[in-house]
C-alpha cells in the first residue's frame, strides 16, 4: 500500500492525495489549484493519473481548494462513489454550481476583451452541466458512522471543527493481512471559535496526514481580533469609505456576520449598512440553519430561542447582479462582504476593480492568501494589480486580520499531535506553503518525531 501526493504538497491549494491498497485506488480530496492563471489552468485540466482508474473518493469538506475540481474528475471518466458528510453534500451542491457559474461568467467577460484584441478565446474549466453531473456520485454519511469505501478500507468521519460539515478521516487500511491506521486531518479547526463545535481529538495512528497552513504562526485570541475589527469599521466609516472584505462563502462569511451582529447588538458600531454580496453565501447561510448538529452549544441556544445571528436587521443579502453593480456606483460608506476569499473570482473582483483606486476605502483580508493569487499580491502591497486583464492602481488601504482563521495555528497543530495518547506515528505535512510546512516539521523533529514534508508527485510506501 502507498500514497502519492498529487496536490497541496508545499502548497495550500489543489489538495489531492492518492492511496493505493489491495489493487484499488482511493482519492482523498480533489481540490482546485488557485494562483497564477496559466499554471493553475494547466494543473486543473490535466490530472497526473487516469480519473477512470480511481475506484472511490473521500472528501473532508466543501472548500474549493479541496473539492473544486470534482466536476473535471467526473468529466474525465471517474465513476466511483464520493463520500462526504451530510452537511458537506448540501454545501457542495451549491458550491460546485456556483463555481461553474463564476467560471462561465468570468470567461465570458475575459473573452470580450480577448476578442477586442484579436486574441484566442478561452474556455471554462467546467460548465454548469459538468457540475450537475458530478452530484450524481455523492454519498453522504453522518459523523462517527463506519463505512467501507473499498475492500480493505474501513473509514469514519470525525468533526474537524473547521467549517460546517468538515471532517477528519480515520482510515484503517488492510492489505495481505497487514493493517495500518491512517488519520487525515483535512483542514483542522480551532477550539473555542463561534458557531461550530471544537475539533475531535483522535487516540493515535501509524500515519498522520496533517495540514500545515499556519505551521509557523500563532493566532491571537478571538476577542482581540473582534476588537480590531470593531476599530477598523469605525476608522473606515469616519473617512466615509467602503470596507471590502473578501471572504469564503462557507465559514468565514458567516463568522464575520456573527461577530458584526454581536457588535451591533452591544451598540459598539456606528450605523453603517452591511452587504453580503454573494448569492452563494446567502444560500450557504440557509444551509447552516439546516444543520444544528454541527453547532456549538451557544449557537444552538440562540437559534432555539428564535434569535438569528446570521440575518439581523442591518444586514442586506444582495442576490442580483444589478443590485451588486449599484454598490459599485454608490459613494455611501458601507461594509461589503463578498467572495472569493483569495480574490480569484466572483463579485469581489468587480468591487475591487471599482474600489482599489480610492484611498478612503480599505480591503480587509481575513484569511490565508496562497502564492500567486490576487489576494496575496494585495497583501504584499503591490502598487498595482491586474483584474480581468487590466492594470488597477492600489490606493485603498490593505489590512490583514488573520485572527478569524478557521485553521489551527502552530500551537494547535503541535498540541493535536501531542494529545494523541497512542502516538501520531509518522507525520506527513501537506497543505501549507513550504516555509510554513518546514517550520512545523522542524518543531516536530526537535520533539523526536518522525516527519516528512513531501514533494509534489512523491510516492510513499505505507
Amino acid at each position: 500500500m502507498n500514497i502519492t501526493f498529487h496536490g497541496a504538497a508545499k502548497k495550500v491549494t489543489g489538495s489531492m492525495h492518492l492511496i493505493e491498497v489491495g489493487g484499488k485506488k482511493l482519492l482523498l480530496e480533489c481540490g482546485i489549484h488557485q494562483g497564477r492563471r496559466e499554471e493553475s489552468d494547466n494543473l486543473n485540466k490535466n490530472f497526473p493519473f487516469d480519473p477512470a482508474g480511481i475506484d472511490a473518493m473521500i472528501l473532508s469538506h466543501a472548500h474549493l481548494d479541496h473539492s473544486g475540481n470534482i466536476p473535471t474528475l467526473v468529466k474525465n471518466g471517474f465513476k466511483g462513489d464520493i463520500y462526504m458528510t451530510s452537511a458537506t453534500r448540501d454545501l457542495l451542491g451549491l458550491m460546485l454550481r456556483d463555481s461553474a457559474h463564476i467560471q462561465e461568467s468570468d470567461i465570458k467577460f475575459v473573452n470580450k476583451k480577448m476578442a477586442a484584441k484579436g486574441l484566442p478565446l478561452k474556455e471554462p474549466l467546467y460548465t454548469m452541466d459538468d457540475a450537475e453531473r458530478a452530484l450524481d456520485y455523492f454519498v453522504s454519511l453522518s459523523y462517527e458512522r463506519v463505512f467501507n469505501p473499498l475492500p480493505g478500507v474501513k473509514a469514519v468521519f470525525h468533526d474537524a471543527g473547521h467549517i460546517l460539515g468538515s471532517a477528519m478521516v480515520d482510515l484503517e487500511l488492510t492489505e495481505n493481512g497487514r493493517s495500518k491506521k491512517f488519520f487525515f486531518t483535512g483542514d483542522l479547526g480551532r477550539d473555542h471559535l463561534p458557531i461550530i463545535r471544537d475539533p475531535y481529538q483522535p487516540a493515535g495512528a501509524d500515519y498522520l496526514l496533517m495540514e500545515s497552513t499556519y505551521g509557523d504562526r500563532i493566532h491571537g485570541p478571538i476577542e482581540e481580533t473582534s476588537r480590531k475589527l470593531q476599530e477598523i469599521v469605525k476608522q473606515v466609516h469616519n473617512r466615509k469609505g467602503k470596507l471590502i472584505i473578501p471572504a469564503f462563502s462557507v465559514g468565514r462569511t458567516q463568522e464575520i456576520v456573527y461577530e458584526l451582529h454581536g457588535m451591533f447588538e452591544a451598540e459598539k458600531l456606528p450605523a453603517v449598512p452591511i452587504y453580503v454580496d454573494s448569492p452563494l453565501s446567502i444560500n450557504v447561510t440557509n444551509i447552516f440553519k439546516m444543520h444544528p448538529e454541527c453547532f456549538d452549544k451557544e449557537t444552538r441556544i440562540q437559534i432555539e430561542n428564535h434569535h438569528d445571528p446570521f440575518g439581523f436587521g442591518r444586514l442586506t443579502y444582495v442576490m442580483t447582479s444589478e443590485d451588486s453593480k449599484k454598490l459599485n456606483h454608490s459613494n455611501t460608506p458601507c461594509i461589503i462582504i463578498s467572495a472569493s476569499g483569495m480574490c480569484e473570482g466572483g463579485r469581489v473582483l468587480h468591487h475591487l476593480r471599482n474600489s482599489l483606486g480610492d484611498s478612503r476605502n480599505m480591503v480587509l483580508i481575513v484569511g490565508f492568501q496562497a502564492q500567486g493569487t490576487l489576494g496575496k499580491r494585495l497583501v504584499d502591497k503591490s502598487p498595482s494589480v491586474k483584474i480581468f486583464g487590466e492594470e488597477q492602481d492600489v490606493r485603498a488601504e490593505i489590512k490583514v486580520l488573520n485572527g478569524f482563521s478557521a485553521h489551527a495555528d502552530r500551537n494547535d497543530l503541535i498540541n493535536f499531535a501531542d494529545n494523541m495518547k497512542d502516538g501520531a506515528g509518522k507525520i506527513l505535512l501537506i497543505h501549507g506553503e513550504e516555509a510554513q510546512s518546514q517550520s512545523l516539521a522542524q518543531a516536530f523533529k526537535e520533539a523526536g518525531r518522525e516527519v516528512l514534508v513531501p514533494d509534489l508527485e512523491q510516492k510513499l510506501e505505507l
